[in-house]
């Protein structure tokens, strides 16, 4: 996986490149939860980069992406975004979030709008988290530090997946990939992750600021970040909806490749089609505007 030197740190991306006949295809950026990495999203990626550009990003210490002495608060994380789309010149982009990744495409859609086609967000809050969560993610992250993930593993998987899911045959090669993949990140940038995530600030207030075309994905049985968090980013970001994912938690994605990825789908393309008339709106009105001088 490449390195990226952006803001100042070294980021591991993923990147297939232009679809083979579409050089001018939009771009999606896919953003990772916590304790994964851009790999989540293969699924999609796999239907999807036959129509776009697909890249993924690891946070900082996790996945590819080396730990780095600080700059784990979603803040910095939000500036590492933008420079990574910068560096690559890929503005704007659609940009997919996964719970983290979605605290950082809010960000990204309330401070940086231009550099967006569109935002879209699966199973994540504009609030902070819960004093209950915070402590027991806190004691997670120094629990992890010291002894690693085995300790973790099952009271972590009914936070990262719901039990249709974990009881199914499914969840046995995304789990065993997910700890494989976990077992070999740095503990240190895991821990900071962690309580980075344990720490995150609340932006309800920068809602009203997002204008970019967005879709809320909550999965029904998410306990992380409830249907509730996603009817209150809906209520509050203009023009934007909501789809829940039956049978599926917090990484729905994952637990129901098929529905997630159809929806995604269905709104990328709804957007570029908007924004293509709109394109063509305005070309014919220079036209017009040209023909009268």
């Amino acid at each position: 996986m490449p390195l990226l030197r952006a803001n100042g740190v070294s980021l591991a991306y993923t990147d297939t490149g232009t679809p083979p006949g579409r050089p001018d295809a939009p771009t999606i950026l896919f953003g990772h939860g916590l304790l994964f990495g851009g790999w989540m999203f293969r699924p999609q990626i796999d239907v999807l980069r036959d129509r776009y550009r697909c890249v993924t990003v690891d946070w900082r210490g996790q996945g590819e992406t080396p730990a780095t002495a600080g700059g784990y608060d979603m803040d910095t994380l939000c500036d590492d975004a933008e420079a990574l789309i910068r560096e690559l010149d890929l503005a704007p982009v659609h940009f997919v979030g996964l719970s983290m990744g979605g605290f950082v495409g809010l960000r990204l859609g309330a401070r940086r709008g231009r550099l967006l086609r569109s935002l879209t967000v699966l199973d994540t809050t504009a609030d902070g988290e819960p004093r209950d969560a915070a402590r027991k993610y806190t004691l997670f992250a120094w629990i992890y530090q010291l002894l690693g993930a085995a300790p973790l593993k099952q009271q972590v998987l009914p936070t990262l997946f719901g039990p249709d899911f974990l009881n199914s045959r499914r969840s046995e090669p995304v789990v065993h990939e997910w700890s494989a993949r976990l077992s070999r990140s740095s503990r240190t940038g895991i821990r900071k992750a962690i309580l980075a995530v344990a720490d995150h600030a609340a932006i309800g207030d920068e809602l009203a600021d997002i204008v970019a075309p967005t879709l809320v994905i909550v999965g029904a049985d998410d306990n992380a970040t409830p249907r509730l968090d996603a009817e209150r980013l809906v209520a509050r970001i203009d023009g934007s909806t909501v789809q829940v994912v039956p049978a599926a938690g917090h990484t729905s994605n994952l637990e129901q490749p098929h529905i997630v990825t159809a929806c995604l789908a269905s709104f990328l393309h709804s957007v570029d089609n908007e924004l293509g008339d709109l394109s063509k709106a305005t070309a014919s009105l220079d036209g017009v505007g040209h023909g009268t001088h």
